[in-house]
């Protein structure tokens, strides 16, 4: 006799595939990384480059409404240690309606090159509006509120002497916003780790926008509502099957999210433009493509489609209740959220054990990506920014746009 499948049968086979995946989207392909980049990864070392043989840059920051930060950036762009006549620095105020561009503007006797728009429309029609008018054959791209390590522009373009690199990132480290403290979290620390392994496989994925470097003719317009850090490494990826390189030794500083509310709205914007991003990436699937299919596939994919393994868990174990097995998941499910959002809602001034923060992290992120696939759907993830609470010397600052 053919036996036959139960309904109950069916939940229980739901739930533990949910379970699966989303175990492996956040331990087991690490795991699996780790072991791929030690057994057929390779680690190359970049050669170093005289004054005579480094190549043209253009800084380029987008900045909209950032008076509070825009003196220090650009202050911290003039100091890095590259030569003059091959550095070019470009703000580009995107409608700013503060004192940016006024800020600006008292640089230009030092070669720094203000590119005021009237009208704000977001930081990737900026970019594709002032990308073609550089000059430089290299592209960095950074943000108003980063402070780059004065070696970091020079450890990016070494990389670029091999014609096969089309992109370099360079590693950002996270500064608690009151004492300037490295505040890397556990979270944040296993993403850079992510990104190493990725990159000794050849297979890395995106960039940090805070300290990136692009050769400009890899360089392809962007959408409007699109992530550049994201977008633009792999569709240069895509068109030269070029080399992205991750170097941690090129470092930039950021200061932390200022609370979970700019967090949530962070990772929602991101995750809107993520399901964006597999309608222009999806060729990344084919495996003929090597390891950057599985890294695609494993570390995006699998992990912004995360929060309906989720709730495909906890409707699974709701339906199972009256089985004692699945009552008690169910209820491990609902304390663990619980716990979670007590977390979330916690001062940032009161110590919790870090592993423990995790649980608040997983809820924002996949709430928080929840929001952006319905964002995405509707059709209603913008391109312009808002206004992100940050401080500098006591001073509230900082844009994100959305």
């Amino acid at each position: 006799m053919t036996p036959t499948i139960s309904f109950a049968n069916v939940l229980a086979a739901i739930f533990w595939i949910c379970l699966a995946v989303t175990v492996y989207a956040y331990a087991g392909y690490a795991l699996l990384l780790w072991a791929l980049s030690r057994l057929a990864g390779t680690r190359r070392e970049p050669a170093e480059q005289g004054d005579a043989d480094l190549p043209v840059v253009s800084l380029l920051i987008a900045a909209y409404n950032e008076e509070a930060v825009i003196e220090a950036r650009v202050r911290n762009a003039l100091a890095m240690d590259y030569p003059g006549d091959r550095l070019e620095i470009v703000i580009a105020s995107d409608g700013s309606s503060d004192a940016t561009a006024d800020i600006v503007r008292r640089f230009e006797r030092q070669g720094v090159r203000l590119l005021d728009y009237r009208e704000n429309r977001g930081k990737a029609t900026v970019l594709n509006c002032t990308i073609p008018e550089l000059r430089g054959s290299i592209i960095l791209l950074s943000d108003a509120n980063t402070r780059m390590d004065p070696q970091g522009l020079r450890k990016l373009v070494r990389w670029f002497q091999d014609p096969a690199v089309g992109m370099v990132s360079g590693k950002l480290v996270l500064v608690d916003a009151a004492t300037g403290r490295n505040a890397d979290g556990l979270y944040w620390k296993y993403e850079t780790k992510l990104k190493q392994w990725e990159g000794r496989l050849g297979a890395l994925l995106g960039a940090n926008g805070a300290i990136y470097a692009v050769r400009r003719e890899l360089y392809e317009p962007l959408p409007p509502t699109t992530i550049d850090d994201f977008i633009i490494p792999l569709r240069a990826r895509l068109r030269s099957d070029c080399r992205l390189v991750f170097d941690p030794e090129a470092q930039a500083f950021e200061e932390t999210a200022p609370d979970a509310a700019a967090e949530f709205r962070r990772r929602a914007r991101f995750g809107a433009s993520g399901f964006e991003a597999i309608g222009l990436l999806w060729p990344l699937l084919n495996p003929c493509r090597g390891w950057i299919c599985v890294t695609f596939l494993s570390h995006k994919i699998l992990r912004w489609t995360c929060p309906f393994f989720v709730l495909g868990m906890l409707a699974a174990s709701a339906l199972l209740v009256r089985s004692p097995l699945y009552r008690g998941l169910l209820l491990l499910q609902c304390a663990f959220y619980l716990f979670s959002v007590f977390v979330i809602c916690m001062p940032s001034t009161v110590r919790v054990w870090r592993p423990l923060r995790l649980t608040g992290l997983f809820t924002l992120m996949n709430a928080a990506l929840l929001v952006g696939f319905f964002r995405w759907v509707r059709g209603s993830q913008g391109g312009t920014w808002k206004s992100t609470a940050r401080t500098l010397n006591g001073k509230e600052t900082g844009a994100s746009y959305v």
